[in-house]
């Protein structure tokens, strides 16, 4: 029995050892190398130049180098934290690349869902957010987040200027974008900060507080509206000079929606060559369409004081453009301040240049008919207009 347990105990022969040593050296190689080649391949794959190896891409890839987060890799906003998003988002690569070689993609290339709060939240603590906002503005980041607003929903352009809905990433185009492209597309700061606009709408369909103290600190006077005069004596001619500027603000205060008085956007500026299809809008029809206005200028002047209609005359002459702010020549359209008109008593007062402001083209040698009886008064055409 001794001899026996001795004989089991006796150790492996030498050759049954160097065969599990090769297998576990081998085994641990390999697995190295797997670990290696992997990580390596993953870190490939997530930088960001990784993404601007496909020319589809370039748009995005050079709008985002000239962004604000362009120190941030692409995939710090585009997958979520964790391991499991992580290995979702690449199986969702190799499955753009399979589209990419067969050419089935969609084009413009767009996010299939929104940036989450929490790719964001990973470098900004929206409770301690420290920001410099331009000018007056506030900006109460906590008070948005407590209210369930999502960073997208006024940052969506922060890093590729919403090029997609700027319709700027043609399949043709994409060989053309370069590190000036992207730098021009991001210089229109309309596309990526939020405006006035963004914050309106939200406001109204939350039923907000539209008043400009809930976000401007001063009330956004400019310097030239806290002159004395500035509302008697010059704020026409400010107008003529930049009524875009006028319109940025004074927009918000009409009861009915401004139309038709909003500079070309920036890529149809751009296809243009520099220049828009825009109609140059006077400040006097502006004035007739939004309603603020209106409500001052409906009130009558100090000069119009009893006696003043046999003055009026000179005083067009020598100022008929101001006239024209609350007049018109004769009823046109349907946004009026007042029902007077030059033709409520002067019936002729049209001369030889009429047809250029009449709504309806007139040919030159037109005579009078029943289609002029549509608008005007038979009546007062006919003191004057003969058969």
């Amino acid at each position: 029995m001794e001899e026996e347990k001795i004989d089991q105990e006796l150790p492996a022969p030498p050759r049954f050892r160097n065969t599990f040593f090769k297998i576990a050296t081998l085994t641990l190689l390999f697995l190295v190398l797997f670990f290696t080649i992997g990580f390596v391949g993953l870190e490939t794959s997530s930088s960001s130049e990784f993404c601007s190896s496909c020319h589809e891409m370039k748009p995005e890839y050079y709008t985002w180098k000239a962004s604000s987060h362009g120190e941030v890799d692409c995939v710090n906003c585009h997958i979520e934290p964790g391991v499991e998003n992580l290995a979702k988002a690449k199986g969702n690569g190799l499955v753009e690349l399979y589209k990419k070689q067969t050419q089935t993609y969609t084009a413009p290339i767009r996010m299939p869902k929104d940036i989450p709060d929490k790719s964001c939240e990973r470098c900004h603590n929206v409770y301690k957010r420290d920001v410099t906002p331009s000018g007056d503005l506030i900006i109460p980041h906590d008070k948005h987040k407590n209210e369930g607003i999502e960073c997208i929903q006024c940052h969506s352009g922060v890093a590729h200027a919403k090029i997609a809905d700027r319709k700027m990433t043609f399949k043709t185009d994409y060989a053309k974008w370069d590190e000036s492209v992207g730098k021009s597309a991001m210089e229109d700061v309309s596309w990526t900060k939020p405006d006035m606009d963004t914050c309106m709408s939200c406001h109204e369909s939350r039923e907000i507080t539209l008043e400009c103290a809930a976000c401007h600190t001063s009330g956004m006077y400019p310097e030239s509206h806290k002159k004395a005069d500035f509302k008697t004596s010059n704020h026409g001619t400010l107008a003529k000079k930049d009524l875009s500027t006028c319109n940025n603000c004074h927009k918000y205060m009409s009861k009915d929606e401004i139309k038709g008085f909003e500079e070309a956007p920036a890529h149809t500026q751009y296809l243009n060559k520099g220049s828009t299809a825009n109609s140059k809008i006077k400040p006097q029809d502006y004035a007739k369409t939004n309603t603020y206005c209106r409500d001052c200028h409906s009130k009558k002047p100090e000069s119009h004081k009893r006696g003043f209609v046999s003055k009026h005359g000179d005083y067009a002459k020598s100022n008929e453009t101001r006239c024209l702010a609350c007049h018109d020549y004769q009823k046109t359209g349907t946004h009026r301040i007042t029902n007077t008109t030059c033709n409520s008593c002067h019936p002729s007062s049209h001369g030889n240049d009429f047809r250029i402001t009449h709504p309806v083209d007139v040919p030159v040698g037109q005579k009078l008919n029943n289609t002029c009886y549509q608008c005007h008064s038979k009546r007062t055409c006919t003191a004057c207009h003969r058969n």
